[in-house]
């Protein structure tokens, strides 16, 4: 992979958000956040990222509303989405599934280093 690989963070925390995307600078990552899921729309189609990483609970449009669009759209639907989020609930984490998301990790539950791991390993740069 000659260019750097490009994430697009979709978190409307920006806690979260400044720690995704200084921790992704460090791997050689470039990320752009975003702070909805419109946002993340009109990103995806201007710069194609290699991967999404997307909260699910949103203002304006929410993660499942982003995630089924995405994958709907033909230009869009083979960028790999992680979802991360709070929601815990079996039926949250298997509707992403079957919206397309290649994971789902509890934010509550999984490390930053964790995150790091997965977003490289479905970068193919682990």
């Amino acid at each position: 992979m000659s260019a750097k690989p490009f994430v697009l963070v979709v978190e409307d925390d920006p806690f979260y958000a400044n720690i995704y995307r200084t921790k992704l600078a460090k791997e050689n990552i470039d990320a752009e956040v975003v702070m909805n899921g419109d946002a993340a729309l009109i990103s995806a189609r201007k710069r194609k990222p290699d991967l999404i990483l997307s909260d699910l609970i949103m203002p304006e449009k929410d993660g499942f509303q982003t995630l089924q669009e995405l994958k709907g759209d033909p230009s869009l639907k083979d960028i790999k989405v992680i979802i991360l989020s709070n929601l815990s609930q079996g039926e949250d984490m298997q509707r992403v599934k079957d919206l397309g998301a290649e994971e789902y990790l509890v934010k509550a539950n999984t490390s930053l280093q964790t995150v790091i791991e997965k977003v490289k390993n479905h970068l193919g740069i682990a």
